[in-house]
């Protein structure tokens, strides 16, 4: 088994008393493995990689990244990972350019000109380096907060919803890159979508929330024989579906929910 590089041990995030927006969640991110965190929205999604980042603080559980706990360790944690969002908007005075050479700068990036005509290159927006970010389409912005995310040469790479807005020529493109940095560079990536082609092609192992609880975990193509379902789609539709009424069981067994229950 590769080495850990993300260890979440019971997580939990309540931003009420008694209302887990995150419940008792546990898992592991290996390096070179892409994770798909997947869930309808209100699933939690979003809570987990902000407490990844340490951008909010967990109620309870434990997260441990490259060895160092976090939130206490998050500036050593922050400077081997990135972060990309189809909705992080970067500051839309500056030119693309510009912001790209600033996130450079705080990270240290040697030849960063060079680092930048590389990155613009790899994801097809050369042209829009001197474009003010403001006056960007939400497919362009989507791509320069990739280009961002790999200034650094990450380790760890959390994406939330990276490919939204992208047309699906540059969808297809973006999620072809993703896949051969990850492969050559062993990089460690937790990615979330409700695209479920994103997550067939590029997700090694997958997990569903529902309500903030792990509802199941696996390859895709073994949550896919758990559940008896033809493809991720129809089961994140399922899912999704009766969220809000009794929990999804599967096959000749109890939910998940209510095993999670009986064991926190």
């Amino acid at each position: 088994m590769s080495e850990v590089v993300v260890a979440v041990e019971g997580l939990r995030k309540e931003f009420a008393p008694g209302r887990p927006v995150v419940a008792n969640l546990s898992f592991c991110l290996h390096r070179g493995e892409a994770l798909g965190l997947l869930g309808p929205n209100g699933a939690g999604k979003t809570t987990v990689v902000h407490l990844l980042l340490g951008l909010t603080t967990p109620t309870g559980g434990r997260i441990t990244i490259f060895g160092l706990p976090m939130p206490r360790m998050r500036v050593p944690v922050l400077q081997r990972a990135n972060f990309a969002s189809a909705y992080a908007l970067l500051p839309s005075n500056l030119t693309v350019r510009q912001n790209l050479t600033v996130f450079a700068r705080i990270y240290g990036i040697d030849r960063e000109q060079e680092k930048i005509a590389g990155l613009l290159s790899d994801l097809e927006i050369e042209g829009l380096a001197d474009q003010v970010a403001g006056r960007l389409s939400a497919g362009e912005a989507a791509r320069v907060s990739l280009c961002k995310a790999l200034l650094n040469d990450p380790e760890l790479l959390l994406l939330d919803e990276p490919t939204a807005g992208l047309d699906p020529d540059i969808a297809d493109k973006v999620r072809r890159l993703l896949r051969r940095l990850q492969v050559e560079r062993g990089i460690a990536m937790l990615y979330t979508s409700h695209n479920m082609r994103d997550v067939e092609e590029i997700c090694d192992r997958v997990l569903f929330l529902r309500r903030g609880r792990l509802l199941a975990e696996g390859s895709p193509a073994e949550v896919l024989r758990r559940f008896r379902c033809e493809d991720l789609e129809t089961l994140f539709i399922q899912l999704a579906r009766e969220g809000a009424g009794a929990p999804l069981a599967e096959p000749g067994g109890r939910s998940r929910e209510a095993q999670t229950e009986e064991a926190g």
